[in-house]
């Protein structure tokens, strides 16, 4: 895993083709919406993402705290926090109550005197997916400790002290979107008007806004990290935030969307940007020939191939000479590992479905969609796509037990609410994915909140930017996050604000052991630059 500081621009990595979910997509790479993991029949079917007692979805609009010690040790030195979990009410301009949002905050004790330690607000992103998978697995003081790249064990599941946490960093604030997790609208007020991309960025400034006002915390460092529809949350929350006059020392993007309308069906792009990740995939279940040591620089010349010979190939649609054809078709069997009959039978163009379903065929396999390592198992071979995804299966349980034993046994949080992992029942067919472009201008019909992360960094020159991506993740694949940050247009003396960092993981790169130490020593180590320590 490496830093990179590359040229800045767009948008990061485009949603699913109905752009509303970036995450946990089961088969189909381009119809159907999701964020993080358990967008599957069973998960709507069976797990809390439904609410059959309406009076169980009431919460209250009087704020709730309710905190409890605790301790962690991090390189040899012990932390102490208190963790609290509680709710925000949101009101609306004219001061009515309108959303009680739900958090847990870990703020480490900070000596008298001592400067304003840094604060670090996250979230997970579906659209309609709670936290629980940034809380329970990536940068708070707790975590469930899950195997890579396989199945997990059934229960009891290990629910540990988090020695990756960024407590020695930062405070850390999880808050979860409303209608998910333990938030829900309260007052006159529907889910329906929280169910948009603009709906959804108000409710987190707003939110945030009063975290800072209750806790003392408005002359803070503070951050913004989103994983997936996170990011594209954080793009547009950003700039928000500023122009009700939060100022922002930095953003962090984790498994980047920034761009809905690039993965509509009909444009190529999609097909360029998916290739190094195909070609990683490749490497990894050793499917290809001439197979090199490692994926770098070998995936730097796949990035070259894609954006040239390729996309070119693909710009020229029907008047692509045959022989061109033939020539890309060899190519792109040496670098995906598929027949050069099967890319031409896809006419150049492999979906994602496809690829996952064919790359291991032989075997009898397919490959993940949120980590392509991982190795599922459909009832015959024969079909056009997987019938699940094995990352999304392999991991929900696990987090979903996490959640409730800690938020409701070790910290003991008494409320009358059933805690939602997503809500993806609830909004699908209802998301708003309409956006208002900076500055007044028109509304776009499908969010580029990269618009306003370009925006938020012209107007404040010190706001630095961390786009974090693993090679294996085909939700929201590396290269597209490359292509959507380097077309946001920003002057070049800004494009030292942005950072690159990389990891042999997927989607969700703290799944992995093996990786999420360093990648939790890289956001540390952002957050202390621009924080100025």
């Amino acid at each position: 895993m490496r830093i990179r500081s590359l040229l800045l621009s767009a948008t990061m990595l485009a949603l699913v083709a109905t752009p509303v979910a970036a995450q946990r997509q089961p088969s189909r790479d381009v119809t159907r919406p999701s964020d993080e993991p358990g967008d599957s029949d069973a998960m709507a079917r069976g797990r809390p993402d439904t609410v059959s007692d309406p009076a169980l979805a009431q919460a209250s609009a009087v704020e709730d705290a309710q905190p409890k010690r605790g301790s962690v040790a991090v390189n040899g030195k012990v932390i102490n926090y208190t963790a609290t979990p509680g709710t925000l009410t949101i009101r609306n301009d004219e001061g009515e109550a309108i959303a009680s949002m739900f958090y847990v905050a870990y703020v480490a004790d900070r000596p008298k005197g001592a400067p304003e330690r840094p604060i670090t607000f996250s979230f997970n992103g579906g659209p309609g997916s709670s936290s629980m998978w940034l809380h329970m697995g990536s940068i708070g003081p707790v975590h469930i400790e899950t195997l890579t790249p396989t199945a997990q064990p059934n229960p009891p599941f290990p629910i540990k002290s988090n020695p990756n946490t960024i407590l020695d960093h930062s405070d850390v604030v999880f808050l979860d979107a409303i209608g998910t997790g333990l938030s829900r609208p309260i007052g006159k007020a529907k889910g329906a008007d929280f169910f948009g991309v603009d709906q959804d960025i108000d409710a987190f400034a707003r939110g945030i806004m009063r975290y800072l006002t209750i806790n003392d915390r408005w002359n803070s460092p503070k951050f913004l990290f989103g994983e997936s529809y996170g990011t594209l949350r954080s793009s547009g929350l950003v700039y928000a935030l500023q122009q009700r006059g939060v100022q922002m020392n930095g953003v962090i993007l984790l498994s980047s969307i920034l761009n809905y309308g690039i993965r509509q069906p009909g444009y190529d792009q999609i097909n360029v940007t998916y290739l190094p990740s195909y070609a990683a995939t490749a490497w990894y279940h050793n499917r290809i020939a001439n197979r090199p040591a490692a994926l770098e620089p070998w995936l730097t010349e796949v990035r070259e191939w894609a954006r040239g010979p390729y996309a070119t190939a693909l710009q020229k649609g029907d008047d692509l000479p045959e022989t061109e054809r033939q020539a890309i078709a060899q190519q792109l069997s040496a670098y995906t590992g598929l027949s050069v009959k099967y890319i031409l039978d896809s006419d150049l163009r492999v979906s994602l479905g496809r690829f996952r379903k064919e790359l291991m065929r032989d075997q009898h396999r397919t490959v993940g969609r949120l980590d392509s390592r991982f190795i599922g198992m459909d009832v015959d071979s024969a079909g056009e796509e997987p019938e699940f995804d094995t990352t999304d299966t392999s991991i929900s349980g696990p987090y979903i037990t996490a959640q409730n034993k800690y938020l409701f046994g070790t910290l003991g949080y008494k409320t009358g609410l059933s805690y939602r992992p997503n809500f993806y029942s609830g909004i699908r067919g209802k998301w708003d994915q309409g956006h208002q472009a900076p500055g007044g201008g028109a509304k776009m019909a499908l969010a580029d909140t990269a618009l306003d992360l370009s925006a938020a960094m012209r107007q404040n020159p010190n706001l630095k930017v961390l786009s974090m991506n693993g090679y294996y993740d085909f939700a929201t694949p590396f290269f597209g996050a490359e292509y959507d940050l380097k077309h946001m247009q920003v002057d070049p003396s800004l494009r030292k604000n942005i950072g690159y960092t990389y990891y042999e993981s997927g989607h969700m790169v703290y799944v992995d052991p093996a990786v999420h130490k360093q990648f939790t020593r890289d956001m540390g180590a952002f957050i202390d630059m621009a924080s100025g320590r």
